[in-house]
């Protein structure tokens, strides 16, 4: 479990083949995601016009894959029962979003509404995992596979996961900014990373 701060943690150069299989293209993905870092940054919470409404830092800690410990604004959270619930009131982003949780699902399957589709001009492959109740639609790069977007629905709402923007950090690099939104809601949730310690 980790920021999906990482996620887009496609390096350089890095290309993987192409596998007939939706899970095995998620154990790549998975792959890229460093399994012991911490991870510093902003969460800010803002209208589509760009009008700041609250503004918290965050400290993400992952260890040998599994989240250690996440702070915000210096106050540990405990780790909730249901990884789909905000963890603020203001924000649709949730700690499916900070631990990317849906890449170790093990109901997974290719979309049969669209095998391929562009996010951001990158051309990705496009999964849907499942478990319980919950389906989570994956948009995964075709050359690294690493996670271009992720999507759920939850109760006739929409909330969508993308990264904006790539910084190099300790060499390699990472998604530095990243977006959550409900659709519709007028809010957007804005994550930078500032750090990631290895």
């Amino acid at each position: 479990m980790i920021l999906s701060f990482c996620f887009l943690l496609a390096t350089a150069g890095i290309s993987a083949p192409v596998q007939p299989d939706a899970s095995k293209v998620l154990v790549e993905c998975k792959n890229l995601l460093p399994s012991t870092v911490e991870v510093s940054g902003r969460i800010i919470v803002r209208t589509r016009r760009g009008i700041v409404k609250s503004e918290h830092k965050y400290v993400i800690k992952r260890m040998d894959s599994k989240i250690e410990s996440l702070r915000l604004d210096g106050r540990l959270l405990p780790e909730p029962r249901d990884f789909s619930k905000p963890i603020l009131d203001e924000s649709a982003l949730t700690w499916s979003d900070l631990t990317l949780e849906y890449l170790d699902w093990d109901k997974v399957r290719f979309s049969t509404e669209k095998e391929d589709e562009s996010v951001h001009a990158q051309k990705g492959k496009v999964i849907v995992a499942e478990k319980g109740s919950r389906s989570v639609k994956l948009w995964v790069d075709r050359k690294t596979n690493a996670l271009l977007q992720a999507e759920e629905k939850n109760g006739g709402k929409v909330r969508r996961l993308w990264g904006t923007r790539l910084k190099k950090f300790n060499g390699k690099y990472s998604v530095s900014v990243m977006e959550v939104e409900n659709l519709g809601s007028g809010l957007r949730t804005k994550i930078t990373v500032e750090e990631i310690n290895e």
